[in-house]
C-alpha cells in the first residue's frame, strides 16, 4: 500500500489521472452507433501515446488491448475488437495510465442514443454511488464507510453491488492493498491516513451480483444476463477529505 509523503508524489498521479480523465473524455466524444471498438481502442493507445505515457491495461497479466470496453450485461474487462457499437447500449470505458513511476485508474458508463429509463436510472445510480463513497473517504474513517454508503445507495435504489470485484489501492503498482469492496460495515477495514491512495469502483447490476467469465477468459459480466454500470475515480486521502485525481481540473 503506498501512502504519498510528497507533494510532487501527488502532481505526478494526478497529472496521469488527469490524462485518463482527457483519455475517456475523448473518446465520449467518438462514442456513437458505427464505431468499431478497436478503432475507439486506438484513438485511446494514440492519445495516451502522444502524451509521454504508457497505456498501463496493455500487457498487464497478458491483456491484450490498450483500454477496457465493456457493453451492456459486461461488468469489466471486455476486450476491443470487431464489435460495432449499437443504439441503445450502455459502454463502460476503463482507462489505465503509468508514467514517471506511477499508476492512475478510471472508468465511466455512457449510455448510445435510446436505451430505456431503468438503464438510465442504472447508470446515474452507479454515477452517485461513486461520490457517494468519496465522500466517506476521509482521514479518520474506516475504509468500510466508504463500502457501507455505497452498498446502501445502491440496494435503496433497487440493484446490486458485484461482491467479487472490488476496488484497490493504486501508486506504483496497479493494484495495490487494500482493497476497496463496495459493500461491507461501517467499522470494518483500515483506518484511512493523509496520503493513501485509492481506485474506487462501484460496478452495479439491474439484477443479482453474481458474476461469470466469458470464453475469452477476460470479459466478466453478470451470470444472469442483466445490464452493469461501471465507474471509478482514483483518489488521494487528505487531511481535508478525498482529492479525485482523475479529474479534468
Amino acid at each position: 500500500m503506498i501512502v504519498l509523503k510528497s507533494a510532487r508524489e501527488i502532481e505526478i498521479i494526478k497529472s496521469n489521472g488527469k490524462l485518463v480523465a482527457q483519455t475517456i473524455e475523448l473518446l465520449s466524444q467518438k462514442l456513437k452507433p458505427g464505431i468499431k471498438t478497436r478503432d475507439l481502442d486506438k484513438i485511446a493507445g494514440e492519445f495516451i501515446k502522444r502524451n509521454q505515457a504508457k497505456p498501463a491495461f496493455l500487457g498487464y497479466q497478458g491483456y491484450p488491448a490498450n483500454i477496457c470496453i465493456s457493453i451492456d450485461d459486461e461488468i469489466v474487462h471486455g476486450i476491443p475488437g470487431d464489435r460495432t457499437i449499437q443504439k441503445g447500449q450502455l459502454v463502460s470505458l476503463d482507462v489505465g495510465v503509468y508514467k514517471d513511476g506511477y499508476y492512475a485508474d478510471g472508468a465511466a458508463t455512457f449510455v448510445v442514443d435510446g436505451v430505456t429509463p431503468e438503464a438510465e436510472k442504472l447508470v446515474e445510480v452507479t454515477r452517485q454511488a461513486l461520490e457517494i463513497g468519496i465522500k466517506k473517504a476521509k482521514a479518520g474513517n474506516h475504509l468500510g464507510e466508504i463500502s457501507s454508503a455505497i452498498q446502501s445507495y445502491v440496494e435503496e435504489n433497487g440493484f446490486s453491488v458485484v461482491r467479487d470485484l472490488v476496488g484497490h489501492g493504486i501508486g506504483k503498482n496497479m493494484h495495490e492493498d487494500p482493497q476497496v469492496p463496495n459493500f461491507g460495515e461501517k467499522e470494518k477495514g483500515p483506518v484511512l491516513k493523509p496520503g493513501m491512495v485509492l481506485a474506487i469502483e462501484p460496478m452495479v447490476n439491474v439484477g443479482g451480483y453474481k458474476i461469470r467469465t466469458k470464453p475469452d477468459l477476460w470479459t466478466i459480466a453478470t451470470d444472469d444476463g442483466s445490464l452493469s454500470a461501471h465507474f471509478e475515480h482514483t483518489i488521494a486521502i487528505t487531511d481535508n477529505g478525498a482529492l479525485v485525481l482523475t479529474s479534468l481540473k
